[in-house]
This record gives C-alpha cells, sequence and structure tokens, in this order.
C-alpha cells in the first residue's frame, strides 16, 4: 500500500509522510476470495483492515434471526479498528462480498506506532464518532419498521375497520359524500317524490339518520387514534432505548481511550531512558 493510498483512510489522513511511510511498513498484505468471512462476531480481535480493493460487508444477527447490514465497503475504507483499543472480542462479522486485497494492522504494530504519533488517537475518535452516528440512523429507522410491522401483526379485523372508517371520516371524500347525500335527500323529498315524500320537510328523518352516524362515528374514530398513542408511546421507548445504548456506547469509546492512553504512557515510561 502506497502513502497516498492509505492517506484516503480518514484514520490516517492526517499523517506526515514520515509517519505514513513508517506505517506502510507495518502493515501486511492479506487476500481473501468473494463469499469467506474475515472474521465473526465473537472471535478475538487483534487487528484492524484496510481496504486496497474488493468489497467487505459488515453486518450483525439480529434478535429475530435477520442478518442486518451496518455497512457496505469498499477500496480506501477501514474496519475493525475496536479491536486495536481493546482487544476485545468482534462485534460483528466481516464477509467479503467480491474478491478483496487487505493491508493488515496488527494491535501490536499499532501500539508501537501510536508511541511515535500519539495524535492519531484523536483521528480514531472522530472515526468512531462518525460510525457511531451512522449506526444510530440505521437502528433508528429499523426501530421505527419493526414499530409498524408489529402494530401491523396484532391488528383484528375490527381494528382494521375502524382505521378504515377514521381515514374515510376525515377525508374530503366523506365531505363531499355527506354534501350529496343532503342534497338529494333534499331533492327528492320536495320536488321529485310529490305526494310520496317518506320525510317531509323539515327532514326530522335525515336529523335521526344524521345523529346515528355522528353517534357511531365518534368512537370508531376515538378507538382509531387510542391505538395510535399506543404506538407513538411505543416509539417513544424504543427512542429512549437508542438513546440509552448510545450514551453507554459513548461511554465505552471513553474506556477504550482512557486504556489506550495508560498503554501509551507506559510505553513512553518503559522506553524513557534510566
Amino acid at each position: 500500500m502506497t502513502i497516498d493510498t492509505l492517506r484516503q483512510v480518514p484514520l490516517f489522513e492526517s499523517l506526515d509522510n514520515e509517519a505514513a511511510g513508517k506505517l506502510c511498513h507495518l502493515l501486511e498484505s492479506l487476500d481473501r476470495k468473494a463469499g469467506t468471512f474475515l472474521f465473526r462476531a465473537g472471535d478475538q480481535g487483534d487487528a484492524m483492515y484496510l481496504i486496497e480493493r474488493g468489497k467487505v460487508r459488515i453486518c450483525v444477527q439480529a434478535t429475530d434471526g435477520r442478518q442486518m447490514t451496518l455497512a457496505e465497503l469498499d477500496g480506501g475504507d477501514f474496519f475493525g479498528e475496536m479491536a486495536l483499543l481493546d482487544g476485545q472480542r468482534r462485534s460483528a462479522d466481516a464477509l467479503v462480498t467480491e474478491d478483496a486485497r487487505l493491508a493488515v494492522l496488527s494491535r501490536e504494530h499499532f501500539l508501537s506506532f501510536m508511541q511515535s504519533t500519539p495524535k492519531v488517537a484523536l483521528e480514531m475518535l472522530t472515526a468512531l464518532a462518525n460510525r457511531l452516528r451512522r449506526t444510530d440512523e440505521l437502528l433508528r429507522h429499523s426501530a421505527t419498521r419493526n414499530v409498524n410491522v408489529e402494530e401491523a401483526a396484532h391488528l383484528t379485523l375490527a381494528d382494521r375497520a375502524a382505521d378504515r372508517i377514521a381515514e374515510f371520516g376525515g377525508s374530503w371524500k366523506f365531505i363531499i359524500f355527506e354534501i350529496g347525500l343532503f342534497l338529494s335527500w333534499m331533492l327528492l323529498n320536495t320536488w321529485l317524490l310529490y305526494d310520496k315524500v317518506f320525510d317531509p320537510y323539515p327532514y326530522v328523518f335525515l336529523n335521526l339518520v344524521l345523529g346515528i352516524i355522528c353517534g357511531l362515528q365518534a368512537p370508531i374514530i376515538m378507538m382509531s387514534q387510542n391505538r395510535q398513542s399506543h404506538k407513538d408511546r411505543l416509539r417513544a421507548d424504543l427512542d429512549y432505548q437508542l438513546n440509552l445504548k448510545n450514551e453507554l456506547a459513548l461511554q465505552e469509546i471513553l474506556e477504550r481511550l482512557k486504556i489506550l492512553e495508560r498503554e501509551y504512557l507506559q510505553l513512553t515510561s518503559d522506553k524513557r531512558p534510566e
């Protein structure tokens, strides 16, 4: 990997020529065929990867068994950087979707490089924060969709009918229907039927019909609104869970940076002349 290619990675774009050249010598090349996994969730993390060519999909297994894609990466992208900070197990799968050549940076080499170039820690924090934002948007969109799917799965025939009636009752179609009904009723009972009218002026039977319609329409609309309120409460609860998850994730990032700082200070003190 050349210095220019290395600088396409946001994590290392601010490195000077000397630091970038040193990092290039620490990278090891790795070729993988499409359809192979670089690592699986739960594997021990000991390196990060930079894609020279090819494509890699980062995905996780959702609680309902579906595979959720977090990112589609190609040339110039990087992943697995969390392992460089804490060496813990992988949190997602990395699947090669197109024959790829990757540059691998081991944690051991990274810590050695950090000793000579500590400002890369700030770059890594920025990259992690950006990925957290993208993941937050993905999870928020997924949670909203799941609320609707879950709500639809529990709808009864009466619930669906209430929604349809409430939707129709709050539209211009219903207003036009009522105006047409009034005019037709009055026309029939005033001019067309003559002495055979069934509801003469002042149209008492029409008032009774309208009263029945209003009496039935109001509780049906309230039923639909109550279900919408329940959906809003459920969505608000999911938003709270997402915010809580992001807060915990930020705390985890800070803890990893503290670990990184302690290791850097330890390496510095060990190499300091007696």
